[in-house]
């Protein structure tokens, strides 16, 4: 636990949720794939399900966080935080926002009369993309807020509605 606590740099106990929080998302994906993978290849209902999902589950996480690890170094300039448990935090916040956006944007397209299976391709993506980006906005800022990395998520926000050529919108 003190390599850990010094690694990314937590100070307080309360901060040990993010690495925690992490680990048990990365593993969440990974058994995710996993089940996607053994779904793919037909090997559900066999004897062998369980153990391939351990398996493959365990190596995608060890791939993954070799993965996460590598991205904060690469990020670890880029990025201004004061310590770096909070970077942890950030990733967090961009996969909660993601999912949750893309979520959202289901029913939403589906409400405007657009579905994957009537809708050609050239027409339906475009189209749910437009939708997701503003809730993507707003939700950036909400779970920004709710894992206590507001001004960094702010910052960003306003970075990359100046990059759209939407800059006028936080003036």
């Amino acid at each position: 636990m003190k390599k850990i606590r010094r690694r990314w740099e937590i100070s307080q106990t309360w901060q040990l949720i993010f690495p925690i929080l992490g680990a048990l998302l990365v593993f969440l994906t990974a058994y995710t794939i996993s089940r996607k993978l053994l779904h793919l290849f037909s090997l559900n209902n066999t004897w062998y399900e369980w153990p391939f999902t351990l398996l493959i589950s365990i190596g995608f996480y060890f791939f993954l966080v070799w993965f996460f690890v590598w991205c904060f170094k690469k990020l670890e300039n880029k990025w201004i935080v004061e310590e770096k448990w909070e970077m942890i935090a950030i990733f967090i916040v961009f996969a909660i926002t993601g999912s949750v956006s893309a979520k959202l944007a289901e029913p939403l397209t589906h409400y405007i009369g657009l579905e994957r299976e009537s809708t050609n391709g050239w027409i339906y993506w475009p189209v749910r993309i437009f939708i997701i980006l503003p809730i993507y906005q707003i939700l950036l800022i909400i779970f920004g807020w709710l894992f206590g990395q507001f001004r960094f998520f702010w910052n960003f926000e306003k970075k990359m509605l100046k990059r759209m050529g939407l800059g006028f919108l936080i003036k």
